[in-house]
């Protein structure tokens, strides 16, 4: 509910948009974050920028993304800094998905899929039709998946990913989707990653999922942490190259989040383009939304090694809300904080390969609070196929879906306790938290046996 001081505050941004956005946009693109006591509109004269929209309006702090009609300097951006009232400014700047950052190092993953692509059949996984090496495969052993669903439940609430949108009409995913948003268009139609490709390769992909999912054992490499399993026909006219190399990164992390937990439903929000860009003030946007659309969990497979103001705030005000945050560490392989994951309010997740030892592209320390299987992972893609996946994204989907587990029994779950169940799980000494993820071990710890 807004009250008096802060609808006025409102009305008078509202106002001052219309007025400035009659020019055209040029310059860089800003996040001012300020009190309610900074006098805007005179901000704006003083600085030349336009409002673009609102981020967030909160009790004692707003935030706005403005563009400039010429980038600021070093000098200009403490200038501005220091007005009254301004809390912060900083770039919109661009975030990718930890597998498409240019210094990953998941290519150098030494877990291979081994037979898991011989396992050939499909089986009924909650009333959906899915491959068999899907439920059945390595990672769900080392987790003691099967034993933890059967023990205490197979989840509930709902899990938000923010990603580069999921395909809304896998057959694996499309009865656990509830209505997301798309951030890159601003609409709420849109968020099946098909709709970042062209019709040509939309027929391809879709025509798959005709086949028997008993023929889907042909390997293709997209790019080095992906291989995607398709059927015999779409390998002969799938032109891979038409792929961008983020896409499908969302429907992979959300099969693994639906693999652990298939009764919680999952909110995609495409806040990411499927050549793996997206701005920082999308991210913020998503996560708010995810907070005040009733998301018990939300999922951040990207990673800045640059800190945020903006991005911080989103994180506490999803935390305000009751929201548990995961994030996955980052594939550098280094000790470095990256950013959602070091913040306090969040689990860092790190990547660990099937003997307990830290995956070599993993990174440690102050980014991962915690760990999970990252290697050799089998995972939907869209079009009724499924992937083999490395990454610290997949690591931060297997705890995702894990926290709605955890949430199911303890509806009221707070981070602290939350920690205290992680820490429950196999104890490894890989900078990495207490434990590897084990759901029998932690979902024990959180129901107080």
């Amino acid at each position: 509910m807004l009250n008096g001081p802060r609808l006025k505050r409102l009305f008078a941004l509202i106002l001052f948009a219309l007025i400035v956005l009659a020019s055209p946009l040029a310059g860089a693109n800003y996040i001012l974050a300020f009190t309610p006591q900074a006098n805007v509109g005179l901000l704006g004269s003083k600085y030349g920028f336009q409002i673009l929209r609102t981020l967030g309006d909160d009790s004692n702090r707003g935030s706005v993304l403005i563009s400039t009609i010429a980038p600021l300097d070093t000098a200009g951006l403490a200038a501005f800094r220091a007005e009254a009232g301004v809390l912060e400014v900083e770039p919109d700047a661009a975030l990718h998905p930890a597998e498409t950052e240019s210094a990953s190092k998941k290519a150098i993953a030494l877990e291979t899929l081994g037979d898991v692509l011989s396992t050939r059949g499909a089986m009924n996984y909650f009333g959906a039709q899915v491959r068999q090496g899907y439920v059945s495969q390595r990672g769900t052993a080392v987790v003691r998946l099967s034993e933890a669903q059967a023990s205490f439940g197979a989840g509930a609430g709902v899990v938000a990913i923010i990603d580069t949108g999921v395909d809304t009409s896998h057959p694996a995913l499309s009865a656990a989707l509830v209505p997301g948003y798309d951030f890159t268009r601003n609409r709420a139609d849109t968020v099946s990653e098909l709709s970042d490709l062209d019709q040509s390769t939309v027929v391809i992909l879709d025509s798959s999922a005709q086949a028997s999912l008993d023929s889907k054992f042909i390997p293709i490499p997209l790019d080095q942490s992906t291989v995607v399993i398709l059927d015999q026909s779409t390998v002969v006219i799938l032109d891979t190259t038409k792929l961008p190399k983020a896409f499908g990164h969302g429907t992979m992390v959300a099969g693994l989040v639906h693999l652990v937990a298939p009764t919680a439903r999952i909110m995609p929000l495409k806040a990411f383009r499927a050549d793996g860009s997206a701005n920082l003030s999308d991210i913020v946007r998503a996560i708010r939304y995810a907070a005040d659309n009733g998301a018990n969990v939300i999922s951040m497979s990207f990673d800045t090694e640059v800190f945020s103001a903006e991005l911080q705030a989103a994180v506490a005000y999803a935390q305000s809300k009751g929201s548990i945050l995961i994030a996955s560490s980052g594939n550098k392989g280094v000790g470095t904080a990256v950013y959602p994951a070091a913040l306090p309010q969040v689990i860092g997740v790190g990547s660990v390969n099937y003997s307990d030892r830290r995956s070599p592209f993993s990174n440690y320390d102050r980014s991962a609070r915690t760990s999970a299987p990252g290697e050799a992972l089998i995972t939907t893609f869209p079009g009724n196929n499924y992937a083999g996946v490395w990454g610290t994204s997949f690591s931060a989907g297997l705890v995702s879906g894990a926290v709605a587990l955890m949430r199911q029994l303890q509806p009221n779950l707070h981070l602290d306790s939350l920690k205290d169940c992680l820490d429950a799980g196999v104890h490894i000494d890989q900078n990495m938290g207490d434990a590897r993820l084990d759901l029998v071990r932690s979902l024990t710890g959180c129901r107080g046996d």
